[in-house]
């Protein structure tokens, strides 16, 4: 080629090698490039799979930990399981232990109350049992003047009964109704002589329809009362015609009260002025089941010594 003719395509000739300078610094560096990423995506896959086969390790050692705390959680539950029923027995037992003490407790307070009770108390005495001439309650004590009917005489009445009586008549007070005593404790020769006139004024055989021998009388007891009111005069017939005796069938048992003699009785006749202290429980019991303390079994009846003045 001429010289002249180079210098013409000169101008064509630089732009065209520049062009292959710089696409051949393209495609080296292209290729260091793609040398690096593929060295670099070698050295991430190494990791991936070191990466990979460690949590593969760890999932293997905590599905085998998970395994391991399963089986000692189950050890656990069923460890749980036997102390609760452990406990439970235990609970039994300390129940069955309690429950024991308890019976035996009770026992104790029935027997130290029976220790202090008159075995007398309860006793059918209306010509069944016999109170000897010297047979005293232990404990005995004056009424309240303002509760009984005379003036001058004075009425005895059991102590540890008096309680209960004394609560009766105020009761009865609140309620408006005028309750006194006419007769109460009696002894055996006091009883001697009453039914002596008695025998004499009726003849034994009327006598012995209304009035104990000595030694059957419930008075003896000293938790027997005969009640009167007023507007009778002092006379105790009539007394079921009251106010006074219809508040007593209503409420005297609530205080350990019963009605000895009702109407059909087969000891003597009707006395609606009778009066007996038996304990609230038995009295309550009597009254609520329409019982005369006669028809019930003298063995049944006390089974209620115990909670006499409960």
């Amino acid at each position: 080629m001429k010289h002249h003719d180079i210098k013409r395509h000169l101008p064509n000739i630089i732009p065209a090698g520049i062009v292959l300078v710089v696409l051949g610094g393209f495609i080296i560096y292209g290729f260091f490039r793609i040398s690096s990423l593929t060295e670099q995506a070698e050295i991430l896959t190494r990791e991936l799979a070191s990466t990979t086969a460690a949590l593969s390790r760890n999932t293997n050692e905590l599905s085998g930990n998970l395994a391991e705390l399963r089986v000692q959680t189950i050890g656990i539950s069923n460890t749980l399981s036997s102390t609760q029923q452990n406990v439970e027995s235990v609970k039994t037992q300390v129940g069955g232990v309690e429950q024991t003490v308890g019976t035996i407790t009770g026992t104790v307070n029935t027997l130290q109350k029976l220790s202090q009770t008159d075995p007398e108390m309860l006793k059918k005495y209306s010509k069944v049992f016999f109170l000897n001439e010297n047979y005293v309650p232990a404990h005995l004590t004056d009424i309240p003047q303002a509760y009984t009917y005379s003036n001058t005489r004075s009425e005895r009445f059991m102590t540890e009964a008096e309680p209960h009586l004394q609560a009766l008549f105020d009761s009865a007070k609140s309620a408006g109704i005028n309750l006194y005593v006419k007769s109460a404790y009696r002894s055996f020769a006091e009883q001697q002589t009453l039914k002596s006139e008695y025998t004499i004024v009726y003849g034994a055989g009327t006598s012995n329809s209304f009035s104990a021998d000595q030694g059957y009388s419930e008075h003896q007891l000293g938790t027997t009362l005969d009640f009167i009111t007023s507007g009778l005069g002092g006379n105790l017939d009539g007394f079921d015609g009251t106010q006074a005796y219809q508040w007593l069938l209503a409420n005297a048992h609530r205080f350990g009260f019963e009605l000895s003699y009702p109407k059909g009785n087969a000891y003597y006749t009707y006395e609606p002025w009778h009066w007996r202290f038996v304990g609230v429980k038995l009295a309550t019991y009597l009254h609520d089941n329409k019982l005369n303390f006669y028809d019930m079994d003298q063995r049944d009846i006390d089974t209620y010594l115990a909670n006499t003045f409960d």
